[in-house]
């Protein structure tokens, strides 16, 4: 039967769908991943045929009747992909099976007062996992992932920035979710470049105030690329850092073993892992997506090792 703790995540969220929803599909995936299938089946059902039409009912971005103003600056996600999708290097999986693990057990840290990893940036470089790990998140720990706009974020009326900010830490501190800032290195630019005018370094001073005092109902993660772009004072408003970086022979090779699950190929994948080395997560997906469509348009039920080298030959037309 369902954890305590999906129990406790499902009821605390009664009167908002999306979030009763996720909670609700953690307990059904977790009931069919111990072979309870009839009964995963029928509380799907259930669950499609009340709480999605409910959700039909209103917009998907009305996040809060009481913070319904923070719409315009989020878009809502359903979060699809568990750990068993994400392929990361040992010491950033370890990082985010603590993450997972310390909310899961959010209560008991807190009874002994300890405080519990809810503020988290990801950094590395393109395609390798921060979306993804946002996402994977939000299944595991069943809440919603809103991910920031963040081209709305930034405005162009003097102190409109940092109302943004204020608006969607407030909705964040209120409403159990992860939310999740991409492109951070945009607001949290280091404040002594000589490139940058006098309001962003106010926006930065005005982040580092609501990063300090925000406690979030489930998780804030922020991602960059350019971590070395950011402000110094930063780093230490965040409860844990986790580089997300390219990945080495092994993890080339988990890679195609993932995404040739269920579509078998007829040669063997390490051989070409070395090959690959050098590119991100995202690159050998879209290989790996190019050569499955190639074999599909053949009308072949395999891979070949010729279909894989020529979507790979395609990848390498990009810089």
């Amino acid at each position: 039967m369902a954890k305590a703790e999906q129990i406790k995540r499902l009821i605390a969220s009664y009167g908002r769908p999306h979030e009763f929803r996720a909670a609700a599909l953690t307990i059904i995936e977790d009931e069919q991943r111990k072979g309870h299938t009839p009964l995963a089946s029928s509380l799907k059902r259930v669950l499609d045929a009340t709480v999605q039409n409910a959700e039909q009912q209103r917009p998907l971005t009305a996040l809060s009747s009481r913070y319904d103003t923070t719409s315009d600056l989020v878009e809502i996600v359903e979060p699809e992909r568990g750990l068993k999708d994400l392929v990361l290097l040992p010491d950033a999986r370890a990082a985010i099976d603590r993450i997972v693990e310390e909310q899961k057990r959010a209560d008991e840290l807190r009874r002994h007062r300890l405080p519990v990893r809810s503020k988290i940036l990801l950094h590395g470089p393109p395609g390798c996992g921060k979306t993804l790990t946002a996402e994977v998140l939000a299944r595991e720990l069943g809440l919603p992932l809103y991910i920031v706009k963040i081209d709305v974020i930034i405005g162009s009326l003097l102190g409109q920035t940092a109302t943004n900010l204020r608006r969607l830490f407030e909705f964040a501190g209120h409403n159990p979710c992860v939310l999740f800032i991409d492109e951070f290195d945009a607001l949290a630019r280091a404040r002594n470049d000589s490139n940058e005018h006098n309001e962003l370094r106010r926006v930065v001073n005005s982040l580092l105030l609501m990063l300090d005092r925000h406690r979030p109902r489930g998780l804030l993660l922020a991602a960059t690329n350019l971590q070395q772009s950011l402000d110094p004072a930063i780093w230490r408003r965040f409860d844990d850092v986790v580089p997300l970086d390219l990945p080495d022979r092994e993890q080339v090779a988990d890679m195609l073993h993932l995404k040739f699950k269920n579509f078998q190929a007829n040669f063997p994948l390490e051989d070409q892992a070395p090959r690959l080395v050098g590119l991100s997560f995202a690159d050998i997906e879209r290989i790996c997506v190019d050569a499955i469509k190639n074999a599909v348009m053949k009308r072949r039920k395999t891979v070949s090792e010729t279909e894989f080298a020529s979507a790979l030959k395609h990848s390498d037309r990009r810089p």
